[in-house]
């Protein structure tokens, strides 16, 4: 099968944005699925995390997008706020070139009159959480009527969450005449189940596994007791030496702990779990994500729908109860050809549990178990992100753009682009990655100067 965006029936516009991306070659989940959609068929699509769905859906939606009609025509439903919030920065970046192109999220947690707000100036594309989608369907703040995509994206973890009675009621305000698209890293009954209730004559894409096996390399270390695993980890940390990891935990306490201990040792890293409320999630994800952290310790909450590239490891503090939250925590490495390690703790009464993760791949080598004695006590672990990250007290609402605080700061410091890393833009603040020998020279010379005629406020985020 030709893997090139060039052979698509796309409109002009997707296919300049593709190139300006560089996005030349499918991966194998979009060479499959991409002209399936395009021709309007039902699809259920199994692949693994990072595998390129979000481009695979957002193209579909794009290509038949009407701009010149505000009224809402694709609706993406996901199961957290964060991963509806990736979805919808990644589909405005493919539709840059398409003008009047309005798509909004929807989720709880944040403020359902601002929502409502934009909802009054019409949208063609939405992107939300089952709950608050409902509660807005059900006020007639949101018609479904003019509906010609329905998108379920990580289906399995709304099924796993409990959102499946949210989900048919809102299909049931939809038309019979739409494509309905769902995607899912495994495929337990219930998404069939889910398939032959909406979809129609749905076509099923899977997409083969070997990739990750070769590409995630598992290791297992068996301790004795769980009041092992704190100096279990230092030393598996020490002797591997990973630049950038998560670490999986199970409940919110032992994830602050768990924290705290790295911090202790000299790794940079923060916590993330259902206490913080969403602009310290926001924050702590951006942080991360823009290398000013070295690690990410977190509850199943940041296991699937983050689009984090470049980790080198993820680390089972805690073991999942179920296989499918081993793949999805473990799909956070290993991604976009890169290699990865996946190391996980357990006692005697677990091994019965590592078993039934693996139990679809070559069978347990003596090579996946780590010895905790054979990890070298004497090795140090010293770790310093690249980067830090810095706020800035302007954001959207003052027509502000990458470009200003790129500028800003060049022309106020002397430093090159090469030391300024991501800018991320939200309403009324925006966050800017500076290179960490850089970051007090950009507070001390930016300090109460202005941005587009603007006085700001800068400081560590």
């Amino acid at each position: 099968m030709n893997k090139s965006f060039e052979n698509l029936e796309l409109r002009d516009e997707l296919k300049k944005t593709l190139s300006d991306l560089e996005f030349t070659e499918m991966t194998e989940i979009q060479s499959l699925a991409i002209p399936v959609i395009l021709e309007g068929q039902d699809i259920t699509a199994i692949a693994k995390t990072g595998s390129g769905k979000t481009l695979v859906f957002g193209l579909g939606i794009l290509n038949s997008l009407d701009s010149t009609n505000l009224t809402l025509s694709s609706l993406v439903i996901c199961p957290t706020r964060e991963l509806a919030d990736q979805v919808a920065s990644e589909i405005r970046k493919f539709a840059r070139l398409i003008k009047n192109t309005k798509v909004i999220t929807i989720c709880g947690g944040t403020s359902q009159i601002h929502q409502e707000k934009s909802l009054e100036y019409g949208s063609q594309i939405i992107v939300g959480t089952p709950g608050r989608l409902l509660k807005l369907i059900k006020e007639k703040k949101i018609s479904l009527k003019g509906i010609k995509n329905f998108i379920l994206d990580e289906a399995d973890k709304m099924l796993d969450m409990g959102f499946i009675e949210d989900i048919m009621e809102i299909e049931k305000f939809t038309p019979r005449d739409k494509q309905s698209l769902f995607f899912s890293a495994t495929f337990p009954e219930r998404i069939q189940e889910l398939s032959s209730s909406i979809q129609n004559n749905s076509k099923f894409i899977k997409t083969k596994q070997e990739e990750s096996e070769i590409l995630i390399s598992e290791k297992f270390i068996e301790l004795l007791s769980h009041k092992d695993k704190e100096s279990s980890l230092i030393k598996l940390l020490a002797e591997y030496k990973p630049q950038r990891f998560i670490i999986f935990c199970r409940t919110k306490i032992i994830t602050d702990k768990v924290n705290n201990l790295l911090n202790d040792h000299g790794i940079i890293s923060e916590s993330m779990h259902g206490d913080l409320d969403q602009n310290e999630r926001n924050v702590v994800l951006r942080m991360f994500d823009n290398q000013s952290l070295s690690s990410l310790v977190a509850t199943d909450v940041a296991a699937r729908g983050l689009d984090i590239g470049g980790l080198d490891a993820i680390i089972n503090f805690d073991l999942p109860s179920k296989k499918e939250e081993y793949i999805h925590r473990i799909g956070r490495t290993g991604r976009a050809g890169n290699k990865g390690l996946a190391f996980s703790f357990f006692i005697d009464k677990q091994r019965k549990l590592v078993d039934e993760f693996c139990e679809n791949r070559f069978e347990l080598e003596r090579s996946d178990f780590i010895d905790v004695m054979d990890l070298n006590e004497e090795q140090e672990y010293n770790l310093l992100p690249p980067m830090c990250t810095l706020y800035i007290s302007r954001g959207k609402k003052d027509k502000l753009r990458p470009g200003d605080i790129l500028g800003a700061i060049i022309g106020e410091t002397g430093i090159t682009d090469k030391s300024i890393g991501k800018i991320n833009i939200l309403n009324i603040i925006s966050y800017v990655a500076i290179e960490r020998s850089k970051a007090d020279l950009v507070i001390d010379n930016m300090k109460n100067k202005k941005i587009k005629k603007k006085n700001i406020k800068i400081g560590f985020a």
